[in-house]
């Protein structure tokens, strides 16, 4: 087999590779797109917003290496997001795991703390302490309770980080609430005997 002659040889790579990259590589960026959308199902787009946003981003310059016949360019773009669709949906599934836990932690532990003031308010009313007095208790325990109802529903739809902020401070307000009941009950409690005397 005789040898080409090495400008030859040169040409035809040239004619070759050029030929690789005539057209736009369409597969390329389906898969490219299919893997954003799996992406975002999986919900890359609240729990890994950053990977999600420069795959986005490489998508988005492939099809206008596309649009300006740089099929070359579009092609590397269109492998790098994938690439940093799978990276962004992987990130995804470890973010919504600590998301749910967050979540859950901090519903169960309102949950943990609303009884201890509802009871505080039912011991308070029968130590006759006045509607003003319980009037902020029952207030935080309505919101409170309200709050988990919602929590609860959020939780159900896999919305973690709404599911955490509509709980968020509660439980510190119905502690202090707890604080405060207890002491106007105790403090009420005290000035019985005076009275009877």
């Amino acid at each position: 087999m005789r040898r080409l002659p090495a400008p030859l040889y040169t040409i035809l790579c040239a004619v070759v590779l050029s030929t690789g990259c005539s057209a736009p590589p369409e597969k390329e960026i389906s898969r490219a797109q299919a893997s954003i959308e799996a992406a975002r199902t999986a919900g890359a787009d609240q729990y890994a917003p950053e990977p999600f946003a420069a795959a986005t981003t490489a998508f988005q310059q492939a099809q206008e290496a596309v649009e300006q016949r740089d099929y070359r360019l579009a092609l590397t773009r269109a492998v790098d997001a994938t690439e940093r669709a799978g990276d962004a949906g992987r990130e995804a599934v470890d973010g919504k795991a600590r998301a749910r836990r967050a979540a859950e932690t901090a519903v169960n532990a309102v949950s943990a703390e609303l009884p201890s003031l509802e009871a505080g308010i039912r011991t308070a009313e029968t130590a006759r302490l006045t509607p003003r007095d319980l009037a902020e208790a029952r207030a935080v325990a309505r919101n409170a309770a309200a709050a988990l109802q919602k929590a609860r529903a959020l939780l159900t739809a896999e919305n973690y980080k709404d599911a955490r902020a509509a709980v968020s401070g509660l439980e510190d307000q119905i502690r202090a609430q707890i604080a405060a009941v207890t002491e106007a009950t105790n403090a009420r409690a005290a000035r019985k005997p005076a009275r009877a005397r």
